[in-house]
């Protein structure tokens, strides 16, 4: 190829990725504009709660979510505190983000009051919420303690603790993986290099999810929007690595950058397409779920892995390329140098030693391995994965979880987020009935659009009350019933009480639905469980699959499969015990084991693929047990300081203090430090050299080639 192409060619893919950055940068400030923690919205459409919830502007004005606003003093609310009380609600009437205020409302006891603001159906909650709160501590007499909760407040108190997922994220990865890089490489350029490389995917993968987001093509909300920075530049770092070795391998044989470059791209593009085709693969299995935040991340992640590939692909050969042997320095690799003895007597450093270990007791090895990791995996009979309250979701202080605890000591627990009945008009009575008849429902009423309140007393309470009641809005021929439940609405109890509901109205009336926020969260766990049933089965087919397609055998990929199985059960079994035992956390999401799953099984058998394709390169050559030390002995060390990175990134995930992203980080991180340390280094290995040809059945390396 003439010269100046050579340095035409390279330029060009630079520039290319610089406007790419230019452009993308940007919108990385503007993806929260785009972004959803509603979760109502993540519900399948076939959930009751779904169904309940987009019925329920029939029966009413379209509105928003209720922001409970409670008044305590110790010892009980004075008359004056009372006036205040009703002064703040004028104020919040006045509100153009509050659609209507109820009535202040004291408690029996005399020492609290709760006012439930509902918001417009434009408003958003973290706005709204943080303004109400102003008003309130504006308002607040002394002595009188006063919280803004219900679901807006604790929609705005999940949307704060997400607030530092663009920019704190982001810095405490990238410093992560900085100093990371320099430990390993000795070199002040290198790191530069590799994380100019990853940040640039990550650019151009928050440019077009913000482009799909904002066109409804796909969803985002909290949890995608880190887990995408945290993949990308993770998942690209992994890729740069590894191409950055194979460079450096080139450079001792070629003279030019340009040689040099060919040769790593011959030997890294394989394993690289294969490792990042299979996370692809493996986190679209999601798309199978019914659960909507699930199904969001599949999509997502897929584009981040993809511009990961593409820029570890070609912006990073393009950079190396034009530093050169630059980029090394002051360990730069001289041309003719020798490369380093893998195997034998001569060989030196930890992963000669390792295979010295591998090649004399690999059935040992293997089998303290695995014995080791199934015993770290029985921690997961204490996981509690099931669901925890929405009170939970966030780690450190929340004015909502405060303001409900108050609610809860003072009133019915469910006061202003009460569940939700939608059923026949001619079914009336027995409904209500039904309702009332559940342990747990403290009152209920139906809606009604002519009334100023917007519900009505129904049943005996109406034929009780004083004056004339508002008849219940009729929309279809049905009713929407709301109970007050006597638990608080995010609690265990509460979840209960509308399995009863759902038991006693279905009972009177088949077509019954029961929703409310109560409903939805009891749907969203319920839908999680089933997601993580069905889809971890299908993500291990499909790798299955894949590797059996690039390693052209079946039982190397059954060994790779299960080693990473037996590694992500040691994971979550260690997870389950700090979480219980040390953390003393109330429990995982459904989640968090699915997350889990999917990121350490497709990137643990990404460092295997890494692993393996180099030793069927070197089996070809050497057979099959020297090709499993030379492979173990050459990649021994990237693939080390890639799975540090990784764990290092995903690590960075605990820094937002929602539950789940904390779990998912540790989970995700020890996983990834086993897969690098245990099962690519001694697990795999001792088993493939154990298995000797037969490890690649039916594959010619089966047959042909030396045996030992």
């Amino acid at each position: 190829m003439k010269r100046s192409l050579r340095i035409v060619l390279p330029a060009l893919v630079i520039l290319v990725w610089l406007v790419v950055a230019g452009v993308g940068g940007p919108v990385f400030g503007k993806i929260g504009e785009v972004a959803t923690n509603d979760q109502a919205s993540f519900l399948p459409a076939s959930a009751d709660a779904t169904t309940v919830q987009e019925r329920a502007a029939d029966f009413r004005q379209p509105s928003g979510a209720p922001a409970i606003v409670v008044l305590e003093r110790d010892g009980g609310l004075t008359r004056d505190d009372l006036a205040d009380a009703r002064q703040l609600a004028a104020a919040l009437t006045d509100r153009d983000d509050v659609q209507g205020v109820s009535p202040v409302i004291p408690s029996e006891d005399g020492e609290a009051a709760e006012i439930v603001a509902t918001l417009t159906e434009a408003a958003d909650p973290g706005d709204a919420v943080a303004a109400i709160r102003a008003d309130v501590d504006a308002a607040l007499p002394t002595g009188v303690a006063g919280y803004v909760t219900g679901p807006a407040g604790f929609t705005a108190d999940l949307t704060a603790a997400f607030a530092g997922i663009d920019g704190l994220l982001l810095g405490v990865a990238l410093a992560a993986v900085f100093v990371i890089l320099v430990v390993v490489y000795r070199s002040p350029l290198l790191p530069f290099l590799v994380l100019g490389t990853a940040t640039f995917a990550l650019c151009a993968s928050i440019l077009v999810v913000y482009a799909l987001a904002e066109a409804g093509v796909v969803t985002v909300n909290g949890q995608v929007q880190g887990i995408l920075s945290i993949l990308v530049i993770g998942a690209a770092t992994d890729y740069a690595l590894l191409y950055t070795a194979r460079f450096r391998e080139a450079l001792r044989d070629h003279r030019t950058g340009w040689g040099a470059t060919r040769a790593a791209l011959r030997g890294s593009v394989e394993p690289i397409l294969a490792s990042g085709g299979t996370v692809i693969v493996g986190v679209l299995c999601l798309l199978f779920s019914d659960l909507n935040s699930n199904k969001a991340l599949g999509p997502v992640a897929a584009i981040g892995i993809a511009f990961s590939l593409l820029a570890s692909l070609t912006l990073l050969p393009a950079l190396l390329m034009a530093f050169g042997r630059a980029a090394f320095w002051p360990r730069r690799p001289a041309h003719g140098s020798a490369h380093p003895v893998l195997t034998g007597a001569d060989a030196r450093g930890v992963w000669a030693r390792v295979g010295r270990l591998v090649a004399r007791r690999a059935r040992t090895v293997w089998i303290v391995c695995t014995v080791a990791l199934l015993a770290m995996g029985a921690g997961l009979v204490g996981l509690r994965a099931d669901g925890v309250p929405q009170s939970d979701l966030v780690i450190g202080a929340s004015q909502a979880r405060d303001g409900q605890d108050v609610l809860a000591d003072h009133f019915p627990g469910g006061s202003g987020s009460p569940a939700q009945v939608i059923g026949p008009e001619r079914d009336l009575d027995r409904l209500v009935a039904a309702v009332r008849g559940v342990d747990g429902v403290d009152d209920v009423v139906a809606a009604a659009a002519d009334s100023p309140s917007g519900t009505t007393a129904v049943g005996d309470t109406a034929g009780a009350a004083s004056g004339p009641t508002a008849r219940p809005t009729v929309s279809d021929g049905d009713v929407l019933l709301e109970a007050t439940l006597r638990a608080p609405a995010d609690s265990s109890a509460a979840e209960q009480t509308v399995r009863d509901l759902r038991t006693a109205v279905e009972r009177v009336s088949p077509d019954a639905l029961v929703g409310g926020v109560t409903a939805t969260a009891l749907d969203t766990d319920d839908t999680g469980i089933r997601d993580r049933t069905v889809i971890i089965p299908i993500v291990l087919l499909v790798i299955l699959g894949i590797l059996m397609l690039l390693l052209r055998s079946v039982v190397a990929p059954l060994v790779l499969i299960g080693s990473v199985v037996v590694s992500f059960a040691a994971a979550l079994g260690v997870g389950a015990l700090v979480f219980d035992q040390v953390l003393h956390l109330p429990g995982a999401d459904p989640s968090v084991p699915l997350f889990s799953f999917v990121f350490l099984v497709a990137l643990g058998v990404d460092y295997n693929i890494f692993l393996m394709t180099r030793v069927r390169e070197e089996s070809l050559r050497h057979g099959p047990r020297e090709g499993v030390l030379r492979g173990l002995g050459a990649t021994g060390g990237v693939i080390t300081s890639a799975g540090v990175v990784l764990a290092a990134t995903f690590a960075a995930l605990g820094v937002i203090p929602i539950l789940f992203l904390v779990q998912i980080a540790f989970v995700v991180a020890f996983g990834v430090l086993l897969d690098t340390v245990v099962v690519r280094s001694l697990l795999v290995p001792a088993v493939v050299h154990d298995l000797g040809r037969r490890a690649w059945w039916p594959s010619r390396l089966s047959r042909t080639g030396r045996h030992m």
